[in-house]
């Protein structure tokens, strides 16, 4: 979702949102390329000033229990971080398998990852 639809901002802009939707893909897919977009930009803001090609963990935990701040609720951030953690680890694990850095990967790596329905 854009920044203009959400009262969280969006790390996607309205023209990568805009590619998703345009793609020929069943909605579930194109909800799925734009969750791992969306996950994939958090993931390099987290490590912009790392020198490691993948998310720290330490990095991430952190960045998580600052957003779940926001939502006051102690269970949430533990998920929360689960999940993020999933995602980071499937991106990073295809980026590998296609031999790019997570930093590089583009909206038509995670399209295929989606379309191939590759699980690490």
């Amino acid at each position: 979702m854009s920044n203009q639809t959400n009262s969280f901002p969006s790390p996607l802009t309205d023209e990568i949102v805009k590619n998703i939707d345009k793609l020929n893909l069943p909605v579930i897919k194109k909800h799925h390329v734009r969750l791992l977009a969306h996950c994939l930009e958090i993931f390099k803001e987290i490590a912009k000033d790392g020198k490691s090609s993948f998310v720290e963990d330490k990095l991430l935990k952190k960045w998580c229990e600052k957003q779940s701040k926001k939502f006051n609720d102690n269970n949430f951030n533990q998920l929360f971080y689960e999940q993020m953690y999933a995602a980071a680890k499937k991106l990073n694990s295809f980026s590998q398998s296609i031999k790019k850095s997570f930093k590089e990967l583009e909206l038509e790596d995670l399209i295929t990852l989606v379309e191939q329905n590759w699980e690490n």
